[in-house]
């Protein structure tokens, strides 16, 4: 399965959810799976981005939505990068 590698910043708004409700990061990850793609692992971070996740998805159609879905939230900006296992890129050379 296509792996993808999001990253998140917060914006004030998703600063004030996660303060008041840390869970809600967990429930997002739910909510990613009801959209059809698997949270396979997440960091937070210290720097540009907020959270570093890895993220598992049946194509790029779905991953997209997944996207545009948290997204249009307004809690956080995604930046979603497609990651080529590094065997498939050398074979592709």
């Amino acid at each position: 399965m296509p792996t993808f590698i999001m990253l998140s910043t917060l914006t004030p708004e998703g600063v004030q959810t996660v303060k008041n409700n840390p869970n809600r990061i967990r429930e997002v990850n739910s909510e990613v799976e009801q959209l059809g793609a698997t949270v396979k692992a997440q960091w937070a971070t210290l720097g540009q981005f907020d959270f570093v996740n890895i993220v598992e998805a049946p194509d790029e159609k779905t991953i997209a939505r997944v996207s545009l879905e948290l997204g249009s939230r307004g809690t956080a900006r995604y930046e979603t990068l497609q990651a080529i296992p590094i065997d498939d890129f050398i074979s592709a050379l």
